[in-house]
């Protein structure tokens, strides 16, 4: 099993997007020399905290400034684009950087329906999540007798393509494509159970993939004390309790007490969204990743955490693939 990371370029509060990127660069080094596997960004608009609207210009930065660690989108929301223009964006990515290009999936919108509108100029009522899927990979496929319609660059770079989701839709879709599954159970696990079983169940052997390849999304916060581990994650805690109640921002500064903070209903409900995380020093980080690894046998884990300050940050991560390695996971 290979451990991956999820990055959402925040923009902690004090700092600025210029500076995300810069960060995000500084992780992305940091997570090749511990062994990650790939580095993934997702596409997310209107939101003052978060840097990788641009998702493909910042995984073409990103895959300039490492030399080995995949990277990719985790994910692109589809309905915000048309196939052909993400197969020619991607295509060229994967030309600049042959073999180091994934391209994940979803389909939300990443974003509040305003700006949904705002990037889709039409909204119709149809899913062509689909038909869309299925037509990217064509244009990233090999080119067929009597095909008009071409992505150049792109065609026959046959950039794998995950499905990603956090409802049991695109776990049947992914079974059905025959296409990895990546689940965000980071922010969204209730269905995960589920969703596991009907993929696995359902998988249909493709010329992508020969069996189900299931990947667990889950947070880290690792520190040198469990005290300081709490601390870290208490950014993440008000970032989600302000996104619920429609008050984004940029990533909030660590805070002592975060009761003080989240009123106890909505904490209750930020700890249930984010249950698959594991936190505390590096031998408790050890411990509760092995009982998820045991819940939910995963054949690939993604590691995501939102720490305001970047070093800490980076070293959350790197406790998190000492650990996943003395659990038996590969590093790449």
């Amino acid at each position: 099993m290979k451990y991956s990371l999820l990055d959402l370029a925040p923009i902690p509060e004090g700092s600025t997007a210029a500076q995300a990127i810069a960060n995000s660069v500084a992780l992305a080094q940091a997570a090749e020399g511990f062994g990650y596997n790939r580095l993934w960004l997702a596409e997310h608009h209107n939101m003052p905290g978060i840097a990788s609207s641009a998702t493909a210009v910042m995984i073409g930065h990103i895959a300039g400034q490492t030399r080995r660690i995949r990277v990719g989108a985790g994910g692109i929301m589809l309905p915000n684009h048309s196939p052909l223009t993400v197969a020619e964006q991607f295509g060229t990515l994967a030309e600049i950087y042959p073999g180091r290009i994934d391209l994940g999936l979803g389909r939300a919108p990443g974003t509040d329906m305003a700006t949904a509108r705002a990037l889709r100029r039409h909204m119709g009522g149809e899913d062509h999540f689909p038909r869309d899927v299925g037509e990217l990979l064509a244009y990233l496929g090999d080119p067929q007798d009597g095909q008009t319609l071409h992505a150049i660059p792109g065609e026959g770079t046959h950039v794998p393509i995950w499905i990603l989701g956090s409802s049991l839709y695109g776990a049947q879709l992914a079974a059905q494509a025959g296409l990895p599954y990546a689940f965000a159970s980071h922010f969204a696990p209730d269905a995960l159970d589920q969703a596991i079983e009907v993929y696995r169940q359902g998988f249909q052997p493709s010329a992508w993939l020969e069996k189900p390849h299931f990947m667990l999304a889950m947070n880290v916060y690792g520190a040198e004390t469990e005290a300081e581990a709490a601390y870290l994650k208490t950014s993440m805690q008000q970032a989600f309790a302000k996104l619920r109640t429609g008050q984004p921002g940029k990533l909030p500064r660590p805070v002592e007490r975060i009761e003080e903070h989240v009123a106890p209903a909505l904490l209750a409900q930020v700890e249930h969204a984010f249950r698959i995380t594991a936190m505390g020093t590096p031998e408790m980080v050890r411990r509760q990743i092995a009982d998820m690894l045991d819940a939910y046998a995963p054949d690939e884990v993604i590691i995501t955490g939102q720490i305001h300050d970047p070093a800490a940050r980076i070293r959350s991560f790197e406790i998190a693939a000492q650990e996943l390695q003395a659990l038996g996971a590969e590093a790449s």
